[in-house]
């Protein structure tokens, strides 16, 4: 990370950022939450300051460390993919550098769902110094932010009963590089960040066909706890040795895709399938806590995306297209409209990535209708804008990233900054 000070005529470098950096999953602990103002309103000809060709296809997001942004991608298909990790500069879209990480343990068949979001789902994390790099079944890598390899783990070669791939993302906690390997390995592991040597790991059988992130939450100035969504069980673990503090049943049946919700007092997720519902819970629960959700309800409730928060309100646009506002704490929602100029999307679903809020407004990026903007309402649906790139008619599985002033967004083909 890089910051310029001008004193006495010299420009100085130093080991600090500009700006905040945006190092794993949809930001600071996966709730999708910038404070940095972006556009509001673009296309491909007016607002796009770079745009970057991708050595190959990907869902994972993008992350941004002090100058410079880190993604990774696919080639090939199946036992004869590669995985690509790059590098490209924050100011100018140019591609510094580039690794390719080839296949591990024999992959999951190109069909059914996989072919929806490909073999490079997993956003890496980084801590400022490195990069960490979970790619299913060809294991975690670290680098350093100058591309080179540091370490290479295997985390399991499993497949889940439906053969989607693996698709959750790497946190880090403290020194402790956390892999939630559900589908390679029914397990939840924490490496030792300098290593990659295993300091714990948690098994259990509700860790298949899961694809959230892991989120961590500060119960009080004695307690953390790492919190993640299973197929019907939540759980919560000591992130310092896996131990489980609390688990809590739900009716979240088949699997789940979803990122837990942090607020003041309680944590929501919504997921499950057939059975798609939403639930919450108190933060600071104990032991086996399933008589302490506080609701459970299907209406409104998503199957894929996660949702932000702004002041006291969590916002969702279901993968389904339909934005709905509810309490943290409420079964019964604030408002629920579909938005408007949505086509198509991949199997019906035009949403796959999950929303962001900067500056105070939501950016939610469609598959194939473009970035939905909204402002915050307690009352309504209120578009601001909806932004296409028009020559770009892949799909944006990507969830967008924020920093430096610039929205990035991901598509099949493309890395665009979008600023003034």
């Amino acid at each position: 990370m890089r910051f310029f000070l001008l004193f006495s005529g010299i420009l100085i470098s130093a080991t600090a950022s500009l700006h905040a950096d945006w190092n794993q999953f949809r930001g600071d602990n996966a709730q999708g939450v910038s404070e940095e103002s972006v556009a509001r309103e673009w296309s491909a000809e007016d607002g796009v300051v770079w745009k970057t060709e991708l050595p190959g296809r990907g869902s994972s997001s993008p992350i941004v460390i002090g100058d410079a942004v880190f993604c990774t991608s696919y080639t090939g298909q199946a036992n004869e993919v590669e995985r690509h990790l790059f590098r490209i500069a924050l100011a100018t879209g140019e591609v510094v550098w580039q690794q390719t990480v080839p296949v591990g343990f024999p992959e999951d068949e190109a069909r059914g769902y996989i072919l929806e979001h490909g073999w490079a789902s997993n956003t890496p994390v980084s801590d400022g110094e490195n990069l960490y790099c979970f790619f299913g079944k060809a294991g975690v890598v670290a680098f350093d932010l100058d591309g080179e390899k540091l370490w290479a783990v295997e985390t399991g070669g499993q497949s889940s009963q439906k053969r989607w791939g693996s698709a959750s993302s790497p946190i880090l906690y403290e020194d402790l590089l956390i892999i939630p390997a559900g589908d390679e390995r029914r397990a939840i592991l924490a490496l030792d960040k300098s290593s990659g040597a295993i300091v714990w790991e948690q098994k259990r059988p509700s860790l298949e066909q899961t694809y959230g992130t892991p989120v961590v939450v500060e119960v009080d100035e004695n307690r953390t706890d790492l919190v993640f969504a299973g197929a019907a069980e939540w759980m919560g673990l000591d992130p310092s040795n896996g131990e489980v503090r609390w688990t809590a049943r739900y009716n979240l049946p088949g699997n789940n895709s979803n990122t837990t919700a942090v607020s003041d007092e309680v944590l929501t997720i919504s997921g499950g399938f057939p059975r798609t519902a939403r639930v919450a819970i108190p933060i600071g629960v104990t032991g086996d806590a399933t008589d302490q959700l506080l609701y459970d309800t299907q209406k409104p409730a998503t199957y894929m995306t996660a949702p932000v928060e702004h002041n006291g309100v969590l916002y969702w646009i279901s993968d389904s297209g339909i934005a709905f506002a509810a309490e943290p704490g409420e079964a019964e929602a604030l408002w629920a409209e579909r938005l408007p100029g949505l086509q198509g999307g991949g199997r019906g679903k035009p949403f796959y990535a999950s929303p962001i809020l900067a500056g105070g407004l939501i950016y939610a990026q469609s598959r194939g209708n473009g970035t939905f903007v909204l402002a915050p309402s307690r009352d309504r649906l209120e578009l601001v804008a909806q932004n296409r790139i028009e020559s770009d008619t892949t799909e944006f599985n990507g969830t967008p990233a924020v920093a430096g002033g610039k929205l990035l967004l991901r598509s099949q083909t493309h890395l665009y900054a979008i600023g003034e």
